[in-house]
């Protein structure tokens, strides 16, 4: 509002000093940061309050890990302060007619709605289980449908390829846009489906390459098989952020690793110099992007203040949806979802460790009416916890000694980080 604030004094005329700030993309980044961080500070403490006089508190299941017990009692759904301090930078300083930031709004929205009626269900209507895993994924993939729709179908979401630039280039500090003191030509101004991916010469990908079909119904095939990836990428995300949400500060540390390296993908792809340089694509209009993962990675730091080990407050399925349906369609605007196995490897690790676990127990229960494990317990962070020995032999027994949860949490984030300067150190590995 700020954004749009200004640009309606300066249509009119006026001239005062910082008039022009709102055209800088990194200032917009930095306040709705800091905006974010100084919100979730400020409201966390009476939202906190307002969650221990209602008695949302968390409930816990026996799980036979020793500090599980002392977590009861501890207020839960917490995303909202995470929902209302990325809102609060948004809604100041983004550009609220770019159809990435309505997106991303719409998937904030959504997603901690989602999260929200299954908290809702568990604490006041004391169901443990919450929403069922159908209720959970049929939202989920509502929204990833509707996300594809719109890749597909609105003309505002395009890619330009093969920009050829005539005579010099020059970036300017007024719009930190690129322009040209002479002219360029762009070719291609396209509806593409084409993505980013690792490893090879052009560092892309095309889903048409997929399509079983050439011609007219090659054009409807290739765009379905965009959407249908633009849903399971969301799904994925969306579930994986959740299962990561165990440990203190865990799942609110390593998203906010991602958050960083997502919002510098979007700065580098919204600008012609930087995407012509690391031969990545130029997407009109994404820079925005960068300055919702300002706010969405300073609400998640502001999060942490209350967060971190011990934790006053837990997001709840209303943050931890939330967080993954923010970074599954952001990757996505940025044609970046082939990168987000590394980038959220954690993440992703947690969501395997998870499936391999049923899968085996399933399959040697059905061959031996033993079921047997992989890890002692999953999401995998909890293996490492002091915890009762499982019934039935464990591939992987339980580390000896067990691990402090704080020290657990910090070599998830020391190994986030390390994923997430690969996935930056590959946009210029051919």
């Amino acid at each position: 509002m700020i954004y749009h604030l200004f640009q309606y004094l300066e249509s009119i005329g006026a001239d005062f000093p910082g008039l022009g700030l709102m055209h800088y993309l990194s200032f917009r980044a930095m306040m709705a940061a800091v905006t974010a961080v100084l919100v979730a500070m400020y409201a966390g403490k009476r939202i906190i309050r307002l969650l221990q006089r209602a008695q949302i508190g968390e409930t816990v299941r026996d799980l036979g890990l020793a500090d599980q017990i002392q977590k009861k009692g501890t207020p839960t759904m917490g995303g909202i302060i995470i929902i209302l301090a990325i809102l609060t930078g948004v809604l100041l300083f983004c550009d609220l007619t770019n159809i990435y930031v309505i997106l991303l709004l719409v998937s904030t929205l959504w997603c901690g709605a989602l999260g929200f009626t299954d908290d809702y269900i568990k604490v006041f209507r004391h169901n443990k289980e919450g929403m069922s895993e159908k209720g959970k994924l049929l939202g989920q993939i509502i929204l990833g449908f509707i996300v594809g729709i719109t890749v597909w179908m609105s003309p505002d979401i395009v890619v330009r390829e093969k920009v050829e630039v005539k005579e010099s280039i020059e970036r300017t500090l007024e719009t930190e846009t690129t322009v040209t003191s002479g002219r360029y030509v762009q070719e291609d101004v396209v509806k593409s489906t084409k993505t980013t991916i690792p490893f090879v010469k052009n560092h892309e990908f095309d889903y048409r390459w997929l399509s079983p079909v050439k011609g007219a119904w090659g054009w409807y095939a290739k765009w379905a098989i965009y959407v249908l990836m633009i849903v399971l990428v969301i799904t994925a995300c969306s579930n994986g952020t959740n299962l990561t949400d165990g440990l203190d500060g865990l799942a609110a540390g390593t998203s906010a690793i991602v958050g960083v390296v997502l919002g510098i993908m979007a700065w580098l792809g919204g600008n012609l110099i930087d995407s012509k340089f690391l031969n990545i694509m130029y997407i009109p209009g994404s820079g925005e992007i960068a300055i919702f993962m300002s706010a969405f990675v300073g609400a998640l730091i502001g999060f942490l203040w209350f967060n971190s080990f011990p934790a006053q407050v837990f997001m709840g399925d209303t943050g931890s949806l939330t967080i993954g349906g923010i970074i599954g369609v952001s990757a996505v605007l940025m044609r970046k979802e082939l990168l987000i196995p590394l980038l959220c490897g954690v993440f992703f690790t947690e969501s395997l460790s998870v499936l391999i676990q049923r899968f085996w127990f399933r399959f040697t229960k059905k061959r031996t009416g033993v079921g047997h494990r992989v890890w002692s317990m999953t999401p995998l962070h909890h293996h490492f916890q002091d915890k009762k020995a499982p019934d039935g032999p464990v591939l992987f027994p339980k580390p000896v000694p067990a691990l402090h949860e704080a020290k657990i949490t910090v070599r998830f984030w020391i190994v986030g980080i390390i994923l997430a300067v690969s996935t930056l150190a590959l946009l210029k590995i051919r």
